[in-house]
């Protein structure tokens, strides 16, 4: 149970990079000065990158959990 633990550990970090990675962008786009329009396309874009990040953090987090209890 422990390659679930760690393997699960290596997912929640690789979702936690990717929202790193999304907050890095958004702030990019805010300090442009876009106007509301340009801000929000720009937020947009990023979106599938801030949802499928949490996503991953949320598996590999159940991972950890599932592997503790099991072990």
């Amino acid at each position: 149970m422990d390659g679930l633990i760690w393997s699960g550990a290596a997912v929640s970090c690789l979702g936690l990079l990717g929202l790193v990675v999304s907050i890095i962008r958004v702030n990019r786009a805010r300090k442009a000065g876009l106007d509301d329009k340009g801000l929000r396309a720009a937020v947009q874009k990023v979106l599938p990158l801030n949802l499928g990040s949490l996503f991953l953090s949320v598996i590999g987090l159940m991972m950890v959990i599932v592997g503790i209890f099991l072990g």
